[in-house]
């Protein structure tokens, strides 16, 4: 019986279950999104959550109790210099998972997560970034001054020819 056992256990041990959580951890902090099953996305938002959490406060025993799950200190760096920085106003819910349909050979759900403010697509708030099209409006002048000219010059002809 399965009384109480509240998480996915991924149909691996437990040293296995952790390490795989552990990399797929760290390759979502070094890349901000990366593609696996809807099962181990779940199972990896629950685990990399309360990391991201302890990284919001930059205090020696808060990096070694991330190196703890990470396991690896580039990451535990970069967690606490960039994504920590840019997450931390968010009162939680930092990871986004979306599905992508299902895998062509085993037919398994594909899920896609993703940190929230990583994302310029899905985020409302980002700042838009402002197209200029100054060479075009330099061609368009560029032609209405040539135009004013012809018409102008084909005027003087009309009126040295009456």
């Amino acid at each position: 019986m399965r009384h109480g056992k509240k998480f996915n256990h991924l149909g691996r041990k437990t040293a296995h279950r952790k390490a795989m959580l552990s990399n797929m951890a760290c390759s979502l902090i070094e890349h901000k999104r990366i593609n696996t099953t809807l099962a181990k996305a779940k199972a990896l938002r629950q685990y990399v959550e309360p990391i991201i959490t302890k990284s919001k406060e930059d205090t020696t025993h808060n990096r070694r109790m991330v190196f703890k799950y990470l396991k690896n200190k580039y990451m535990v760096t970069e967690l606490f210099k960039n994504v920590s920085v840019k997450i931390g106003d968010r009162p939680g819910g930092y990871l986004r998972i979306i599905k992508l349909g299902n895998r062509q050979g085993d037919n398994a759900e594909m899920a896609m997560i993703e940190f929230v403010d990583y994302n310029e697509v899905y985020n409302p708030n980002a700042k838009k970034k402002k197209t200029t099209r100054r060479s075009r409006k330099k061609k368009t002048d560029e032609v209405v001054e040539a135009t004013e000219s012809k018409s102008e010059e084909t005027t003087e002809e009309a009126k040295s020819e009456e």
